[in-house]
């Protein structure tokens, strides 16, 4: 098995289960400079009465956006993890749950491997999260 830098996924929320396709030309563009290895990409909606619907990338000509994202894009996530990301959501709204491999990141889990390290945990902390405690640092 190839050694994989750290993966990590994201859930992408969206209003009114309304996605935009120029969110697929950022992705595209981490995928072409070799920031990012998509592993899988799945939409994720729930409807007011809180139906799930999950819906992965080529199967909806409405995401033909995606569908030109070079990847390996299919099958690793489980219906319980797409499940589990649902219950995130409020009704009628909808998401776009992508799991990729940080490339950018790949030497650096090398080293750490080699000297012998290993990532004991992790996290991402939301943009609004970090913008609000920035604005109160600055604002001291």
């Amino acid at each position: 098995m190839k050694s994989l830098a750290p993966v990590e996924y994201v859930l992408i929320g969206f209003d009114g289960n309304n996605f935009s396709g120029g969110i697929a030309k950022e992705i595209a563009n981490l995928v072409d400079t070799n920031t990012v290895r998509i592993l899988d990409l799945v939409f994720v909606m729930k409807d007011a009465d809180g139906t799930i619907t999950s819906i992965e990338y080529d199967e909806s000509d409405d995401f033909a956006d995606y569908a030109s994202i070079d990847g390996d894009a299919d099958g690793f996530l489980d219906v319980e993890f797409i499940l589990a990301a649902a219950d995130e959501l409020e009704p009628n709204t909808a998401a776009l749950l992508v799991v990729w491999e940080d490339l950018w990141a790949a030497r650096l889990s090398q080293e750490i491997i080699a000297a012998g390290g290993q990532m004991i945990s992790g996290g991402r902390i939301p943009h609004q999260v970090v913008t609000e405690l920035l604005t109160d640092i600055e604002g001291k």
